[in-house]
């Protein structure tokens, strides 16, 4: 082997050792977290160095939380919420940012900055305002009234609009030959031309929806409409801070979002658009 080769394998070695590093570092919260979900009463879950697989795993933990907690309608509540978020914000994301994409009109360029620029502004100066129209419009303790600040975001309409951009033209003006509406070509060719956008924004919505606390929290006092960051926050007052249950309501409340992430991401490929375009 050259020495050239040498370094450079050496090299490799490294940087791979150091993302290792860095990977397990990111992963140790909820490898811990998963580690002590399984672990026994006479277990000690603050033990250093740190004993990742339990000597005695138990699934007790799970159905005690399970049992002596509503975390069935818990998670009813979280999917609808979730799935009704991700599907307005989809719908109306992708409505606002078509025109701002492929139709000229006066003022265009105006009304995008507007609303990329509310994306600095933090929720928390928004809070009590749409708290207060929230009770107004009747929705407080309901599903729309958790779903009412996330119809639509400016970060989803950034996004698409960037996708829409990227759309070829000939595209376009072909469907319009065959007399095909605004409404027609945005289904119809626009959709499925930026589908990897749509999936990523529809993960993003998913897992900022299913994990928001502090929204709920505010909009909601009637526990049968709870979803589960605030079903798992009860916990500490119901099991006087037991670790290993707080922990296994952690787990059955973020298991969901892997399962969706990992179900989606075989979506996120690139999809060629000019390969309808004959040149």
């Amino acid at each position: 082997m050259s020495r050239k080769r040498q370094t450079q394998m050496w090299r490799n070695v490294w940087r791979y050792l150091l993302l290792g590093a860095i990977a397990f570092g990111m992963l140790f919260p909820l490898l811990w977290l998963v580690s002590t979900s399984f672990k026994s009463p006479t277990e000690d879950i603050f033990q250093f160095p740190p004993q990742l697989i339990p000597s005695q795993p138990t699934f007790q933990n799970f159905l005690t939380v399970w049992q002596t907690n509503p975390f069935g309608q818990y998670l009813w509540n979280s999917t609808i919420v979730a799935v009704l978020t991700v599907s307005l914000n989809l719908l109306f994301c992708s409505l606002a940012a078509y025109p701002l994409a492929r139709l000229d009109f006066r003022g265009r360029d105006v009304i995008f900055t507007l609303v990329v620029s509310t994306i600095m502004i933090p929720f928390q100066i928004v809070m009590i305002p749409l708290y207060i129209l929230t009770v107004q419009l009747g929705l407080r303790n309901t599903y729309l009234g958790i779903i009412f600040p996330s119809l639509a975001s400016a970060f989803g309409i950034f996004l698409l609009r960037q996708a829409f951009q990227g759309v070829p033209k000939e595209l376009e003006e072909a469907a319009r030959m065959d007399g095909c509406s605004e409404l027609g070509l945005w289904w119809n060719i626009m959709l499925p031309a930026v589908r990897p956008a749509l999936v990523t924004l529809a993960i993003f919505v998913f897992i900022g929806s299913w994990s928001d606390f502090l929204w709920p929290l505010i909009v909601l006092d009637r526990p049968e409409y709870y979803t589960l960051p605030l079903g798992v926050a009860t916990l500490a007052g119901t099991f006087s801070l037991d670790w290993r249950l707080i922990a296994a309501g952690s787990v059955i409340s973020i298991a969901p979002v892997i399962l969706f992430f990992l179900l989606m991401q075989r979506y996120i490929v690139p999809t060629d658009t000019s390969s309808g375009v004959k040149g």
